[in-house]
């Protein structure tokens, strides 16, 4: 088959150089995109009388329909046409003649592939969106049903003070707001046009960029034309993005596997979100957390793929760049699952709400509010840590709990200890007293919730407003 580029060539490509070059196999999933910016060049290009309105109405027709084809699964992709925009062209052409063969008037590849990835990198972060909602969602509706549930709150892995596991879903609410934030920075670097730049220098051809820009829904147009086909920021922004959103599901998918575990017993996972073992029965393994764990990693990879393959590019195209999509489309793919799939997991898992007391009632988690006891009586907290040290030191030599020693043995380390003290150190007190911003108190958690609503109220108008502009 010949080749649309190929009129200096005396030779065919070799097959095997065909086979490395092309790109068909991952970027034939731009075709919406890759058609729908041919349709705004089409018109464009009759607008400004650079073709007929006639070569212009067969040009959309003939796009239509093969929009129409590939959606039908009635389209075959070839590897020699190299790409999705050859592919198109190539049957573009075929169906209609010399009309189709004018569509590539003013462009050239390297600024139609750029248009079809900001396009498609717009869709998907809005449909990202829509999924951050989802789960921020869901811990909102976990959190508010789960405000008075006590719970050990951890540092190093070892037991700190005792939270609520509301406080704990919130703080993973508060982790996603800013991962949505994030990505409506990520919008942002994709809702520039890069059509009308050619491969380095624009074109001498009277074109309208900024037509092309408005019946696209772009929000502003590249003003110099070698970085728009050499810019790949935008995709440095949604890799960096979905790494930091990963490593908060990741943080998320270890304390999954903790909880389940028999050790901790906190929760346990629905069947249809666990699998078992081929060769021990009694198994219920958390897989879904771990490879979310695991595909975090990948995510990362695909972030310092790109880093790497940019970090010594010359101006303006260089082929290195086609290396930006089979990463970026595995992070999407990425990303949308794991998001999808542990909002169904965590709603669907069952709290076992008598362990996690029963780990805050059974441990030393209530220290601290001990030692700030003697601080509102008056004592320096320094003097006060270490009088609570103490009493640590000797509940583990008699093998007792802070709440199981007497007043009289309390007093002996400290006169300022008194009858109140009792009441103090019972971790639901210990809970509800912490009333400083931010803290664990039910009262403050169930505010945290309100807001967390007020939140996604504006996350969700943000979402609509894009969605618009796809």
């Amino acid at each position: 088959m010949a080749k649309l580029w190929g009129g200096r060539f005396s030779k065919n490509t070799n097959a095997m150089v065909d086979a490395f070059n092309a790109s068909i196999e991952f970027d034939k999933r731009l075709y919406h995109e890759d058609i729908r910016g041919s349709i705004a060049h089409a018109n464009m290009l009759g607008r400004t009388g650079i073709i007929s309105q006639e070569d212009n109405k067969q040009i959309v027709a003939g796009l239509n329909k093969i929009l129409s084809d590939i959606e039908a699964g009635e389209f075959d992709f070839s590897v020699e046409l190299e790409d999705i925009h050859m592919n198109v062209e190539a049957r573009l052409t075929a169906a209609i003649g010399s009309a189709g063969a004018r569509l590539h008037t003013a462009r050239s590849r390297n600024d139609q592939v750029a248009l079809d990835m900001h396009m498609y990198m717009k869709r998907e972060v809005t449909e990202i969106m829509e999924l951050l909602i989802e789960f921020e969602n869901a811990l909102l509706t976990l959190a508010k049903k789960h405000n008075k549930t006590l719970m050990p709150g951890y540092t190093h892995l070892q037991r700190a003070q005792p939270i609520t596991l509301a406080h704990h879903l919130l703080a993973y609410f508060n982790m996603l707001q800013r991962d949505f934030r994030r990505l409506q920075g990520v919008w942002a670097g994709a809702d520039l046009m890069p059509l009308g730049a050619g491969a380095i220098a624009g074109t001498t051809l009277p074109i309208d960029r900024f037509q092309v820009a408005k019946e696209l829904n772009f929000g502003a147009v590249y003003g110099n034309s070698m970085d728009a086909v050499s810019d790949r920021d935008y995709v440095l922004e949604f890799l960096s993005f979905a790494s930091i959103t990963m490593m908060h599901l990741s943080r998320f998918s270890e304390e999954i596997c903790l909880w389940s575990s028999t050790e901790f017993g906190f929760i346990e996972l629905d069947d249809a979100f666990a699998t078992g073992s081929s060769m021990m029965p009694q198994k219920k393994n958390p897989d879904i957390s771990e490879l979310v764990r695991g595909k975090t990693g990948r995510v990362y990879g695909h972030l310092m793929a790109m880093l790497t393959t940019l970090k010594g590019l010359p101006l303006t195209y260089n082929k290195d760049l086609q290396e930006d999509k089979e990463g970026f489309f595995d992070a999407i793919d990425t990303v949308k699952f794991s998001l999808l799939v542990y909002k169904d997991m965590i709603l669907t898992m069952k709290v076992n709400k008598d362990k996690m007391a029963a780990a805050v009632h059974n441990d030393f988690s209530n220290a601290t509010d001990l030692a700030d006891y003697l601080v509102r009586k008056g004592l320096p907290f320094r003097q006060a840590h270490a009088v609570v040290g103490k009493a640590v030191a000797y509940a583990i030599a008699e093998g007792k709990l802070l709440t199981e020693i007497t007043l009289e043995e309390y007093k002996q380390m400290s006169p300022l200890f008194e009858e109140d003290l009792l009441v103090a150190l019972q971790p639901e007190h210990c809970v509800a007293a912490r009333t400083s911003y931010g803290g664990p108190a039910f009262a403050l958690n169930a505010k945290q919730v309100e807001m967390g609503k007020e939140i996604v109220r504006e996350q969700k108008k943000v979402y609509n407003q894009l969605k618009k502009k796809i």
